[in-house]
This record gives structure tokens, sequence and C-alpha cells, in this order.
């Protein structure tokens, strides 16, 4: 087959270029110098005016004013009654359930049946007491009749006293008259001696009378006598009864304070959990009731400070604050106020008992963390207590320059010998 183009044709179509070449000549050499210089001067600028806030992120939650109260079981037992449901309100001493604690033997149940036999006895002691006070007002009631019997007939016997007080001093005064007439030799002394009879008669009259008046006298005055005698004796029968009836009381509660406990709320709020049913057994420390406190509570946000950071952290500082029930992608940051920092480091023990406090990887508390107490701004997120949150917190603030220079300081201090003061 013959060859239709020439070798140097295809080199020629290889070799040629598709458009023309164009030369441009290059930027100048102080343009080059002059942006090199301000690009140098404006970071230098930077890092010489510019600043820049170390912060960090700590953990918390959120917490009210009162505090939620949770209140455990005080020793082994069944709950034998709930007595709040979930969500009620109480007050102080509203009692919340009751713990069965007693023994249960062959014969039954150890309080139970001393519980019955003290009530029996107690309802005995109460039916002495009921007949008693029975007796007391029946006899108090004859005794008052018959004061009243008396205190009549000496009216009557008074009445009559009185009439033979009157004849006898009549027959005084007809004496005296027949002594004169007997002198002036008008009357014989017969006459005269059966007038002194007769006044002799009355005068004796008169003391018998009277006699009877001071006999039933005395007698009234003995009749009030053993009324108050016997209204005291049945009162001390009574009062010795109802002590017997009342250490029988402090018997039985010391009977259900050995069987049962009853739990009664320390302070008002609202019942948020209950941790057991009835019937259930529970060992001496565990969690049986939380207490929310009722509406109008203050919500704060307790923080755990690392011991690097307490120099830094003042109160009415702001910081920034994401909620774990509200996702800060979602709901965004809220801002918060300081209002307190503790002087000295928490205890471990105060550390255990909060949820949201840092804990080390073993599950202890450990370091030095510093309480920090955060005012919440009010939002529109419905805060409860035990929410968890995490606060950014702005501490030392340097020049830019001064953080790029740490390593520096970290090697000279690593470096440098004893300091000599």
């Amino acid at each position: 087959m013959p060859i239709q183009f020439r070798p140097e044709v295809t080199q020629h179509q290889q070799a040629r270029w598709n458009g023309k070449v164009l030369l441009l000549s290059g930027w100048p050499a102080w343009v080059t110098v002059l942006l090199t210089a301000v690009f140098m001067a404006a970071l230098l600028a930077f890092l010489a005016f510019g600043t820049y806030t170390r912060r960090i992120t700590v953990s918390g939650e959120v917490t009210t004013a009162p505090h939620t109260i949770n209140l455990f079981a005080p020793e082994q037992g069944v709950v034998s009654r709930l007595l709040v449901a979930d969500g009620q309100t109480v007050t102080v001493g509203t009692p919340l359930y009751q713990l069965d604690v007693s023994q249960v033997t062959r014969a039954g149940n150890v309080t139970t049946t001393t519980l019955a036999a003290i009530g029996q006895q107690q309802r005995q002691l109460e039916d002495i007491i009921r007949q008693l006070q029975s007796s007391k007002r029946e006899t108090l009631a004859n005794l008052e009749q018959q004061l009243t019997q008396y205190r009549q007939a000496q009216q009557g016997l008074q009445g009559m006293v009185a009439s033979a007080r009157e004849g006898l001093n009549a027959m005084r005064s007809s004496q005296e008259s027949y002594a004169a007439s007997l002198r002036k030799g008008l009357i014989n002394t017969d006459q005269m001696n059966n007038q002194r009879y007769l006044y002799y008669q009355q005068q004796s009259a008169y003391q018998n009378l009277n006699a009877q008046a001071i006999q039933q006298a005395l007698q009234i005055t003995s009749l009030r006598s053993e009324l108050l005698t016997r209204a005291a004796e049945y009162d001390n029968q009574i009062s010795r009864t109802r002590y017997q009836h009342d250490e029988l009381a402090r018997q039985r509660a010391g009977a259900e304070a050995g069987g049962t406990r009853l739990i009664v709320a320390p302070s008002g709020g609202r019942v948020s959990a209950l941790s057991v049913t009835q019937g259930q057994m529970v060992n001496a420390g565990d969690s049986v009731i939380q207490l929310v406190p009722a509406a109008g509570a203050d919500y704060l946000l307790v923080m755990w400070l690392p011991d690097d950071s307490r120099p830094y952290v003042t109160p009415d500082e702001t910081i920034n604050i994401r909620y774990a029930a509200f996702p800060y992608e979602k709901y965004g940051q809220f801002p918060g106020r300081i209002v307190s920092v503790s002087a000295a480091p928490v205890t471990a023990r105060e550390l255990e008992a909060w949820p949201g406090a840092p804990r080390n990887p073993d599950g202890t508390a450990g370091g030095a963390w510093y309480k920090a107490t955060v005012v919440p701004d009010s939002t529109s997120l419905p805060l409860s207590g035990g929410l968890l949150a995490q606060a950014t917190l702005f501490l030392e603030k340097r020049p830019l320059y001064q953080w790029m220079l740490s390593p520096y300081y970290g090697l000279k201090k690593s470096i440098s010998g004893p300091l000599n003061e």
C-alpha cells in the first residue's frame, strides 16, 4: 500500500501550536517587596495587639432552692402502705409511707400480737373509767340530794327556833311582870311558880330546837365534806386508771415503733418519684421517694471548677451554658451569671452526692474541685432539678505572642535552677 503522507507532515502536526504564544512581563520587584512588607506588618501587628481568652468547659447540674430532697429507708423492712401518689403535693409532716420491720414467730406477728393485747387492756381500762365516772355522778347526785333535803329541813327548823326564841322572850317578859305583881301582892307564890315553870319549859323547848339546828348544820357540813371527799376519791381512781391507760398508750407507741416506721415529709413539696411499691422489701439506705419543691422554687446551676481555673473565676462573671436535655445544635447556648465560688475545695463526700460532679475512671471523685453557683438567665426552657449541663468559662486573657511563647516559658522553668530569694 503506498504511503499517503510523508513523515515530516506527521511530525509537523504533532509539534504545531494550537494558538499564539503571548509573553507577559513579570511583577515589578518593588510591588512584591511592598506586598510582603504589608503582610509581615499585619502579621506582627496581629501578634502584638491581638488577644486570646483561655476558656474551659466544666460540668454541673441544675438544682433548686430549696434543694430536691431524697428520702431513704431507715432500716430493712417491707413497705406495708403507700400513703401518697406520684405527683401529689404534700406539706410538712405528711405521712408518705409505712415500713414494716416487725418479727414473725410461730405464734404470729410479734408486733400485731402485742398491739392486740395492749388494745384489749386499753379498752378494759376505758370501761373502768366510764364506770367510775358513772358511779361518781350517781354518788355525788345522792349526796347533793341529801344536802338539799338537810338544807330545806334546816330552813324550817330555823323558823321554829326563831319562834321559840320569840316565845322565850315573851315568857321572860311575862315572868318579870309576875315578879313585879308578886312584890306588890297582886298574885300569890303558886302563880309565880307556875309562871316560872312555863318559862323554864319554853326555855327547854328553845334549847332542844337550837340543838337540833346545830346538829343539822353539822350534818350539812359533814355532807359537804363527804361530797368533796368522795369526788376526790373518784377523781383519784379515774386519774390512776387514766395513767395506766396512758402507760399502755406509751407501750403501744413503743410496740408500733418496734414494728413499723412511718416516714413523713420533712418539708413541703411535690412527690417526684416513688422508688418502691407496696409489699416491696427495702434495705437500709435505699432511696424510696423524692420530693421536689413546689411552684415558686428558684433554679440554680452548680458547677465544678478545677483548681487551675479558680484564680480566674470571680462572682458576677457571665458564662455560656449548654443543657444535656436540650442539644445546643438546636436550642443554642444560654447565658448565666456566677453568684458565688467556694473559697476551699469541696470534700470527696460532697462530690459523691452530686450526679453531675466529675469522676475518675474508677468512678471515685478525685482531685481538687471548687463549687460555683450560677443563676441561669430566664429562658423558655422547662428546667428541672437534676438536669445535667456544661458551661464554658472564660479565664485569663493574654496577647497572642505570650501564648506563642508558652513553650519557651515551660522550657525556661524546666532548665532554671533553684530560685534565689
